[in-house]
């Protein structure tokens, strides 16, 4: 498996808008975006208005968020063991049906922070069930080299309405009100739904029975705590997201308190806001070719610090609007490439899952930074809540000394084609526990270099479903060495090598290298048998004979 770092990623941003699967949805996704920043102004306006408590302006992030801690990892085994399709359009339903009971509520006039709350939590639900679903589709409908390049479209695009929808929703909701703004969120939550329902693409089906919910979602947690990529890109983006999310759950408080603004004020700032991380998002290829990946994660988290420094110190609208689309660009450099980093080391079998947990830990960690940063705003104030937010920036920028992030490029994460060996004895499905072996000879100069590529192979097969992995060596025949591990059923055993990748099968065919003779390396399948009695039978008595 090559590793480099930087990554050449696709040239041309665009490129994945030529398939018109992913140019639906991906369209209809930007005008849903556009319909849920419009609301999301009026929902934290109209909160900053009915409410005098600073937590729950601060605890609508959360609300949306929040689901995604919870419900993601579920998301994320069920996008892996049913149609992604059929999930992104329950999520859809779920958003779709928050919107419009918000818009039903405040037309009626009951709306309460309560209600908002629990819709918002409601509407956080349908995004925990859709993304993971949607941005694993991303590498169904869409060639692996493509996947960078789509990656960055989908943030890109999500912030060029990100510049457009905050300041129409303060128009909007300055002009018409709150109820044009919900009533327009909710019309436009339809749209997606009309696009995945039109659109079809090909997904690669198993040959094998569908994993359990229980044992999709721990083979998911297990490949994601095994692979070191992943885990830094997640441990990077939970410590960015915990800090940086001030910046929008404090920014209506800022409006209203420190520069004395209404909604149009609020509406320009994330304009400006998403202005910096559209031109950020547009630059992104550009920036990867000329510095690591690492680096400007590194720098992002510095760009975050000032933003949340000025905004902290300024009083001026020209000031935190620039402060701002620092901010912005921080915050679509470190998603996009975070995100990137996860799709490109997860294989297909398992990407729904990586990327739920990547986004459970990630809103997980606004979710808390949300009411962090509110609590320190109410009970001390909002200058010492940002300030704090810019040092715990900095901190978070001095992490990637210790854990880079690298990410994987021109890996093959396809999975190989794989035959069943013949057996001698009939086995079910549920068959078990199996024990494989295989026998290498190798000569003693070769022994570092064995011992290096066993330790990948371990990681490979334990991350794929193996259990129990070791190494022997042959006392009496020093040249013998033997891999042992384990599956519980027949089953589990097919299912470990349909999940090997292309790279797995690389580092087999280096350890055959390494093999003395003529013959590969010799492997044995057995099937463990217990000697003790089966339940509810009975053991017959050895008969007593005496001897004369």
């Amino acid at each position: 498996m090559r590793r480099q770092d930087p990554p050449r990623f696709a040239a041309n941003t665009l490129i994945p808008l030529h398939n018109p699967v992913f140019r639906s949805i991906w369209t209809a996704t930007q005008i849903s975006s556009l319909g849920w920043l419009v609301q999301s102004v009026a929902i934290s306006w109209l909160m900053a208005t009915i409410s005098a408590s600073d937590l729950m302006v601060a605890l609508v992030q959360a609300a949306s968020t929040l689901p995604a801690f919870f419900l993601s990892i579920l998301a994320g085994a069920i996008a892996d063991s049913f149609s992604r399709r059929g999930v992104m359009l329950a999520g859809h339903c779920l958003i779709a049906l928050a919107s419009t009971a918000l818009a039903l509520s405040v037309g009626l006039g009951f709306a309460s922070p309560w209600l908002i709350l629990g819709l918002s939590f409601l509407a956080g639900c349908g995004f925990a069930l859709n993304d993971p679903a949607w941005h694993a589709s991303v590498g169904d409908i869409l060639e692996k080299r493509d996947i960078p390049a789509a990656v960055t479209l989908m943030s890109v695009g999500y912030n060029v309405v990100r510049s457009i929808g905050p300041a129409l929703g303060g128009v909007i909701l300055a002009l018409l009100g709150p109820l044009t703004a919900f009533a327009l969120a909710a019309l436009s939550d339809l749209v997606p739904l009309s696009a995945v329902l039109r659109s079809q693409w090909q997904v690669r089906s198993s040959p094998l029975p569908r994993e359990r919910m229980t044992t999709a979602i721990h083979d998911g947690m297990r490949f994601t705590a095994i692979s070191s990529e992943i885990r830094v890109a997640i441990v990077r983006a939970t410590l960015f997201g915990l800090s940086s999310i001030s910046i929008l759950a404090l920014l209506p408080l800022l409006v209203r308190d420190q520069l004395a603004g209404g909604p149009i004020v609020y509406g320009v700032l994330l304009a400006g806001f998403g202005t910096g991380a559209f031109i950020a998002g547009i630059g992104s290829s550009y920036l990867r070719r000329i510095t690591s990946q690492n680096r400007l994660i590194t720098l992002a988290s510095v760009a975050c610090a000032t933003c949340c420094l000025l905004m902290a110190l300024t009083s001026s609208v020209a000031v935190a609007a620039i402060a701002l689309a620092i901010g912005g660009a921080g915050w679509v450099v470190t998603w996009t490439g975070t995100d990137v980093c996860v799709q490109l080391a997860s294989p297909r079998w398992v990407v729904g899952r990586t990327l739920s947990i990547y986004y459970a830990l990630t809103y997980g960690g606004m979710a808390a930074g949300s009411w962090i940063w509110g609590a320190v705003a109410q009970y001390y104030s909002l200058t010492w809540a940002l300030e704090g937010a810019a040092a715990a920036l900095l901190l978070v920028a001095a992490v990637g000394k210790l854990l880079p992030v690298r990410v994987w490029e021109e890996s093959d994460q396809a999975a190989v084609d794989f035959r069943p060996p013949e057996l001698a004895l009939p086995l079910k499905p549920r068959s078990g526990p199996i024990v494989i072996k295989m026998e290498y000879s190798i000569l003693e100069e070769s022994i570092d270099e064995f011992l290096s590529c066993m330790r990948e192979r371990r990681r490979v097969q334990s991350r794929a479903g193996a259990r129990d992995w070791t190494l022997q060596r042959d006392l009496q025949k020093s040249t013998l060495w033997t891999e042992t591990f384990r599956t519980p059923t027949w089953t589990d055993y097919l299912r470990l090598n349909h999940r090997l990748t292309v790279n797995d099968r690389d580092i087999g065919e280096r350890l055959a290298a390494l093999h003395m003779g003529d013959s590969p390396p010799r492997i044995s399948l057995s099937i463990e048998r217990s000697t003790s009695p089966a339940p509810g039978s009975q053991v017959q008595p050895v008969p007593f004979v005496s001897r004369p």
